[in-house]
């Protein structure tokens, strides 16, 4: 075999060690490289305006290799300075021609480039791409982390409004809204106490199996229910005393709105930072004269007459109406309902409360009733009523439908929070700063998720602005491989060189 087809493998990590121990360079080549880096810095100030020479040296280091093709190009620009004898009268000519003869003296030229493809391979590039490859993992994560905030501000508004259409408020002024929807709370609380009318018989059947059951010395069940049913959503003095009362007088509702706190801290007296001068010793006791506190009071000279005093006088005859005296109605009738007396059954926290359990009592009885009426074997206590009448399947969850239906919109959300917005400031406050706190997250999570945009779109711009310069760097790498090659190649008679692990491995 032709010993100059055999290729020549230099492994990339070996490159410069392979080039001094082949005696191409010495080992302090750096030492004189200082040297024609200066000369370079000199001839780069006085150049012509040409492209290719700009394009050679915009963004990279300036090696052997492009002293070679500058020089090609001055040979165009400088060709007027050319004498007979082929030489350039050109100062910048002589200048990369001088920086050229000192590249090639040792072969300097071959260790820089050496020097400068191996940090292109193992550090310039894989930076680069290192940049890039974070980049556009901080613009992945920024978009995941936007698509988050966005989905959190929609179930967070969406929570907001649907708290809103339960409290049957826009949420604009929360306060003032809510204020205004307790006006409708008496006019609910009336339907709600007509609608209890279908569960009578309900009542009839549980009152029935309680009395077969523990007999007729059983007391009433479901009284307040059964009140209710009969005279509607009363207030709460009729319910205790029997007789509506003539005026009803409910206590102010206390509501303090967010522009009317603070309201009456101007009225208070400043009394400034002193203590109030009265003018007296506090060492000194007061003195309250000398009288004795054994001795009678002197009323002075009025005269009291100790006649005798006729009382035989017929009180009956005298009239109520010389007295001034007013006596009202006997009993309550004619009383004025105040405080929780002025709440209605449904309003009051207590009734409503009792209301509640009995439609639930209620309504367990009418599903154990069912669910017996359904089985295949009734228990020992239900078969042997035989005195109490007994209600078809269809009947019994007529009855079940009813009841729950009620009770179901009793315990409606909406009702709920008015009820207790009405009866406590404290809840109408936590209210109110649950839904102002779902806004400003939704403002927060909203200003988020744009930052987030706006870094997404900080990190994409700053690897589009890389990606040339990685683009630039290999093809200059590749280029620099295929010269240093050639140029061990020529020192070897034209054998093939192939460095390992260039660019093509990365």
């Amino acid at each position: 075999m032709d010993e100059s087809n055999i290729p020549i493998d230099i492994n990339i990590g070996k490159l410069q060690d392979w080039l001094v121990s082949r005696r191409h360079v010495n080992k302090d080549w750096q030492k004189n490289i200082i040297h024609v880096r200066e000369k370079i810095n000199n001839a780069i100030q006085d150049m012509p305006a040409h492209d290719g020479i700009a394009a050679l040296l915009s963004g990279s280091y300036i090696n052997y290799f492009h002293c070679l093709k500058i020089i090609e190009i001055l040979k165009e620009t400088e060709a007027d300075t050319k004498n007979l004898f082929g030489r350039y009268g050109s100062q910048r000519m002589k200048d990369w021609q001088d920086v050229v003869k000192n590249y090639e003296k040792d072969n300097i030229y071959l260790g820089e480039a050496a020097q400068l493809f191996v940090r292109n391979i193992n550090y310039e590039i894989p930076s680069l791409k290192k940049q890039i490859a974070k980049e556009e993992q901080l613009e992945m994560e920024c978009e995941k982390k936007r698509a988050e905030y966005i989905k959190n501000e929609a179930s967070s508004k969406s929570e907001f409004l649907v708290l809103c259409r339960q409290l049957g408020i826009k949420g604009e002024k929360i306060k003032r809204e809510l204020v205004e929807r307790l006006h409708e709370l008496p006019e609910i609380y009336d339907k709600i106490g007509k609608s209890l009318k279908p569960i009578q018989s309900a009542i009839d059947l549980y009152s029935a199996f309680t009395k077969y059951i523990v007999g007729e010395q059983s007391e009433p069940v479901l009284q307040l229910l059964q009140y209710v049913v009969e005279h509607g959503n009363t207030t709460v003095y009729e319910w205790t005393y029997g007789e509506p009362p003539l005026s009803i007088e409910p206590d102010p509702i206390h509501i303090e709105y967010e522009d009317e706190q603070g309201a009456g801290d101007g009225d208070q007296i400043d009394f400034g930072d002193s203590a109030i001068d009265f003018g007296a010793d506090p060492g000194v006791e007061i003195d309250f004269g000398d009288g004795d506190a054994s001795k009678e009071i002197d009323w002075g000279n009025i005269e009291v007459e100790t006649g005798d005093v006729d009382v035989s006088a017929d009180i009956a005859a005298i009239s109520l109406e010389e007295t001034g005296i007013v006596l009202e109605e006997q009993g309550v009738c004619g009383g004025t309902a105040r405080g929780t007396d002025a709440l209605t059954l449904l309003d009051h926290t207590t009734t409503r409360r009792q209301v509640i359990d009995q439609l639930v009592e209620l309504e367990s009885f009418l599903k154990m009733r069912l669910y017996e009426t359904n089985a295949a074997n009734e228990s020992l206590s239900f078969s042997l009523i035989d005195q109490l009448p007994t209600e078809s399947e269809a009947a019994l969850s007529a009855m079940l439908a009813s009841v729950h239906s009620v009770t179901t919109t009793l315990l409606a959300p909406e009702i709920s929070h008015l009820h207790n917005v009405k009866h406590s400031p404290r809840y109408v406050d936590v209210l109110t700063s649950q839904l102002q706190q779902k806004l400003s997250l939704c403002s927060k999570l909203s200003r988020l998720a744009e930052r987030e945009e706006e870094r997404k779109g900080a990190a994409a711009a700053r690897a589009q602005s890389l990606r040339p310069a990685l683009t630039r760097i290999v093809e200059r790498t590749k280029e620099l491989q295929h010269e240093l090659e050639n140029e061990i190649s020529r020192k070897y008679k034209g054998r093939p060189v192939n460095i390992i692990g260039g660019v093509k491995f990365l």
